[in-house]
């Protein structure tokens, strides 16, 4: 009696996880349980090396003040387009100019003093000639005359000086581009007296930019000058930008103990979307097939049961993975050749065909639901 509600009480137990087991694992109209599939297709293969970095442009002119005294007119703003030469600011001249005046009347008085030298000198030659004056005498007045020379000399360089000073008091720009900072404002005191102020920031060419990104030292020996580079900066997350790398610079940079070696990559930024000092994202092509045979990593390690698993070749190369072709409702494990890897997707040289249907693991479908979800019996996430 107690057997067999024992019986009874497994049976009842039994049927539903019989049912609900061929509802999920059993076999399909096509023999096989539902799988999750992969078809080999044409497709671009790319190795990228990962790096981050800032725009700069090409030229960037910091302008300065070699003279002190207080900003008297500001000529340009940010943004504002300059030419070389063209007067970007100008500091107060009242006091160089009064020193101009000062170092003209000083070399006035020394050109008088010098004429005066030489009327005396040549007084002194003639009185010689009669033996009116003693040899001392002459030597003295060859003395002076030698002095006033030197002194006009002295009071010419010290007005040329006074001049050149009045005219660093008109700030000019030293290049053609854009001014992209400003850090003085009318009023404002300059002082040079220890090093040169920083006035304004001039960008010579925007059409241009330079990328310098930082690639660490395990990557640094995929990259070369010449190699192409794509980028994405925040401004612009659905874009893609080009650009080419036009040096790598040998000098290390340091932070917390890793290594980072700095690469220059040129951009053309004729659509002035790039601005200076944006982050940029750069993905640097080390190596690229194009329209080539290719298969996503997850069939080239796909999780197969035991029970559904069929043979698998032998004598797996280096450059060989195994497979699990579908076909005439089968699993057939095939050895397949592979080329370049990009993490995504690799390069198939032989073994399977395009449009070939792969296996990489077993889905779960519910009655009723077209749409399967993926039940990976490994790590399908990953590819």
């Amino acid at each position: 009696m107690k057997a067999g509600k024992l019986t009874l009480i497994i049976v009842i137990i039994a049927a539903p996880l019989a049912w609900w087991g061929t509802q999920q694992y059993g076999a399909s109209d096509n023999g096989l349980p539902s799988l999750h599939t992969e078809q080999a297709h044409f497709g671009d293969v790319s190795q990228r090396v990962l790096a981050h970095g800032t725009l700069q442009p090409v030229q960037k002119v910091i302008v300065g003040s070699q003279v002190s005294g207080i900003i008297d007119e500001i000529l340009v703003d940010f943004n504002s387009m300059v030419e070389h030469g063209q007067v970007i600011a100008q500091l107060d001249p009242t006091t160089f100019r009064a020193e101009v005046s000062s170092a003209e009347a000083e070399l006035e008085s020394a050109e008088a003093a010098l004429e005066l030298a030489q009327f005396q000198w040549q007084r002194v030659q003639e009185l010689r000639e009669r033996q009116f004056v003693s040899p001392s005498d002459v030597d003295e007045a060859r003395s002076n005359l030698r002095q006033a020379e030197a002194q006009v000399k002295v009071r010419r360089h010290s007005l040329e000086r006074a001049q050149r000073e009045l005219d660093r008091t008109t700030i000019k720009s030293p290049t053609d581009g854009m001014v992209v900072s400003r850090n003085v404002d009318v009023g404002q005191t300059v002082a040079a007296s220890l090093s040169a102020p920083e006035l304004f920031e001039i960008a010579s060419d925007l059409s241009q930019m330079l990328i310098h990104a930082n690639v660490s030292e395990a990557d640094i020996g995929m990259v070369f000058e010449g190699q192409n580079t794509v980028f994405r900066v925040d401004a612009y997350r659905e874009r893609e930008f080009e650009g080419e790398i036009i040096q790598v610079r040998n000098s290390p940079i340091v932070e917390d103990n890793v290594v980072h070696y700095e690469t220059i990559i040129a951009v053309d930024n004729e659509e002035q979307l790039l601005k200076p000092g944006m982050t940029a994202e750069v993905s640097i092509i080390a190596d690229e097939r194009q329209n080539v045979l290719r298969l996503r990593n997850s069939a080239l390690r796909a999780r197969i049961p035991d029970n559904l698993r069929p043979e698998e070749p032998e004598d797996i190369g280096e450059n060989e993975g195994i497979a699990y072709l579908v076909e005439n409702d089968r699993l057939r494990a095939v050895k397949v050749q592979t080329g370049l890897n990009d993490g995504v997707h690799t390069e198939i040289l032989g073994g399977i065909e395009e449009g070939d249907t792969l296996a990489v693991g077993l889905t779960l479908q519910t009655n009723g639901d077209n749409n399967n979800r993926s039940l990976m019996r490994g790590n399908q996430a990953q590819y």
